[in-house]
């Protein structure tokens, strides 16, 4: 299982290249003061999560057409148990939805391409209460295509052109790309 203590140090060794998102991940490190369970989703005000930022040979960055939200995002999710550390949370993540597995991939950086911090609605259908994630996103390679995808969470998957994704994420992710070209 993930500790808070793998939480704070790979937020803090993300801070160490962008001291500039201290103020955003200030409720992060509240919660981790405040001794939160962040690696469990029942934890209502707020929990970590993990992202996948897979780049082609291109440049192009993999979405997902989530099924529950009706969007197109980058795949992750919630933490399982038996991650140990938020990067293998990441790719197991990415296998699961788009059936590219982890010897197809390359990480890019030893540290979040970017940590986001935003609301997530109310669910009574699941009973869970509005609340944040807090969403660890690493940056990866690949030469390979989707191949399957996990039909109750993804309807479609498409490679686009980074500029479509959101402000910050898309800054780290083409300067990270720019650098090891």
């Amino acid at each position: 299982m993930i500790t808070n203590a793998h939480v704070r140090a790979t937020a803090e060794a993300y801070l160490r290249e962008h001291p500039q998102a201290a103020d955003e991940l200030a409720p992060l490190f509240e919660l981790l003061d405040q001794e939160a369970q962040l690696a469990s989703r029942k934890e209502f005000r707020g929990h970590v999560t993990a992202g996948a930022i897979l780049a082609d040979t291109e440049g192009r960055i993999l979405f997902i057409e989530h099924v529950g939200l009706g969007r197109w995002l980058t795949p992750g999710g919630h933490l399982e148990d038996q991650d140990e550390e938020l990067i293998q949370s990441a790719l197991r993540e990415l296998a699961e939805e788009t059936g590219i597995q982890q010897q197809h991939v390359v990480p890019l950086l030893d540290t979040p391409v970017h940590i986001d911090v935003h609301p997530i609605p109310e669910s009574p259908a699941k009973g869970e209460p509005a609340h944040q994630h807090i969403d660890f996103r690493f940056l990866f390679t690949t030469s390979v295509d989707v191949a399957r995808l996990q039909a109750e969470e993804v309807s479609d998957a498409a490679w686009f052109e980074a500029d479509r994704l959101p402000d910050g994420l898309r800054e780290n992710v083409q300067q990270a790309l720019k650098e090891r070209a």
